[in-house]
């Protein structure tokens, strides 16, 4: 058959919302296990738990308010993720759509290495995070201060979750059903009791009575704090876009990962406002910024408010809330390695499939490795180096969102000029999100510049700086260095660069050449 014409400046080759086979299930997962995945990638009981006392600490009672700004950019963010996946629903999400608008480069950087980092130092975290937890839960608090212990434990959850990953996307899903469960009864039976608690006056001595001025961005006067606490709010909702990556096998994988996207996201609003109030109000800004429960607060405030036998529930979901997260990370991150390796992005072994349980087993394997390698290696430098490392993990979070929000921008610009609703949905609050993105990398970078951030410094610049900027840095030398070892992709021959309009005119050549 003779190949079809190509208009003028359009580039040859398969198209990203028509991937070639790559061996998943397709129609194995319906929209609520999907946003189970998405929830449980984000470890909201574990979020809040470790960041509420520090967001308390920045703006004070306005901390509700903080919550519902930090959610505005996510949630243009989120329409991003969502039209671009309606467009093309490729287990590879950010790094096709950011490949397929700015090319391979910024595809293979901003759509692979960025997130990828984030997501492996997060990754060493959560395993340390529920090992922890989990032993304090068991009464084994002595092993959970030997921080070798706590890495060899840590390694083996790693292994657990590539297991559970590498049985099917089937168990994976009802397993985060489970833990999510858990979670959301735990959040919520702490804001019964504390509510009860401050109605029937049983609340603690520094308790406030919540008011209307809570929920009023610039009722406390102090900009500078409320931007900090906004930041700590807009990375505790980072997680959420783990569900792209099981699009391809969801029963509608153009329309269901869009639709849990939203609704991950407005679940997580309320929680966490809910949570932020019944917080406040319970024990007042003075006890959650007290030293011994800033930087745990719902461990040592669960137990005062619901009794020392659910306090211990909480506890659990705390710990199983960062195995939770661990485990999606093992689900979705081997999926985008999958995707790149389809389009020569990265070696065709992460190509390999499981024939009767359809999962990337190569990927899996190779995902646990490197976590395991990773985990170890931060223990070794510092049993502090973890936590320094996952503070510069926003930067990375800001950086692969503002990219994908601009990429919505610009693949949907040529239907702007004729439908207001598409200017709105897929120009305007896009391109806010991307902006307030920008803005929240510039300003945690200039942040993370100062010697006392984290108490650490290198040089009179601060660590988490060093970390955050050198591993950008080490992504763009890798991403030289690799260009011409894979010159399929990074030729654009593997993903075409395009917008809607040169997608629609493709797919009109293509199908007018199949039915001649």
């Amino acid at each position: 058959m003779p190949q079809p014409p190509f208009p003028a400046g359009l580039a040859k080759g398969p198209l990203p919302q028509n991937p070639p086979s790559k061996g998943l299930k397709a129609g194995s997962i319906g929209i609520g296990p999907t946003v189970a995945l998405g929830l449980a990638a984000v470890a909201p009981a574990y979020s809040l738990a470790v960041t509420l006392g520090f967001v308390v600490l920045a703006v004070g009672a306005s901390t509700p308010a903080a919550f519902l700004l930090g959610f505005v950019p996510i949630l243009f963010t989120a329409l991003a993720f969502r039209d671009l996946n309606k467009e093309m629903p490729d287990c590879g999400g950010v790094f096709v759509w950011i490949t397929r608008v700015f090319g391979p480069a910024a595809g293979w950087f901003l759509g692979g290495w960025v997130p990828q980092m984030a997501t492996f130092i997060a990754s060493a975290a959560l395993a340390q995070v529920a090992t922890t937890y989990l032993l304090n839960f068991a009464g084994l608090a002595w092993i959970a201060a030997e921080p070798i212990a706590v890495a060899a434990i840590a390694c083996g959850l790693v292994v657990l979750s590539a297991w559970i990953a590498a049985r099917g996307i089937e168990l994976s899903a009802w397993v985060q059903y489970a833990l999510i469960a858990l979670q959301l009864v735990a959040l919520g039976g702490f804001c019964v009791a504390a509510f009860t608690a401050m109605a029937t006056g049983n609340a603690t001595d520094g308790a406030e009575k919540p008011g209307l001025e809570w929920f009023n961005p610039f009722a406390s006067g102090d900009v500078s704090g409320l931007v900090s606490g906004v930041i700590l709010c807009l990375f505790i909702y980072w997680g959420w876009d783990a569900l792209i990556a099981v699009n391809e096998e969801t029963t509608d994988r153009k329309g269901t990962p869009g639709k849990a996207v939203v609704i991950t996201t407005v679940i997580l609003l309320f929680f966490y406002v809910v949570t932020a109030t019944a917080a406040v109000g319970f024990a007042g800004t003075a006890g959650i910024t007290d030293p011994e429960t800033v930087s745990d607060v719902l461990s040592v405030l669960g137990p005062q408010a619901t009794g020392d036998v659910f306090g211990q529930v909480i506890m659990l979901a705390v710990g199983l809330s960062a195995l939770a997260a661990l485990m999606t990370v093992a689900v979705s991150t081997p999926r985008t390695w999958l995707s790149m390796g389809t389009y020569g992005a990265l070696h065709p072994a992460t190509t390999t499939m499981h024939a009767r349980r359809g999962t990337p087993t190569t990927s899996i394997t190779w995902w646990a490795i490197i976590t395991v390698a990773i985990t170890l290696g931060l223990t070794a430098i510092s049993a502090d180096f973890i936590g320094l490392a996952i503070l510069s993990v926003g930067l990375m979070i800001a950086a692969y969102y503002a990219a994908t929000a601009m990429a919505s921008v610009v693949y949907f610009a040529p239907l702007m000029r004729n439908s207001v609703s598409t200017l709105v949905l897929k120009g305007v609050l896009p391109g806010l999100g991307a902006l307030l993105m920008i803005g929240a990398f510039a300003y945690s970078a200039v942040d993370m510049l100062s010697p006392e951030y984290a108490g650490l410094s290198w040089l009179g610049i601060g660590s988490v700086f060093w970390i955050g900027i050198g591993a950008l840095a080490l992504g763009l030398l890798v991403t030289a260095i690799l260009k011409p070892r894979l010159r399929r992709f990074f030729s654009g021959e593997a993903i075409p660069r395009g917008n809607v309009t040169t997608r629609h005119q493709l797919s009109t050549i293509l199908s007018n050449e199949t039915e001649a």
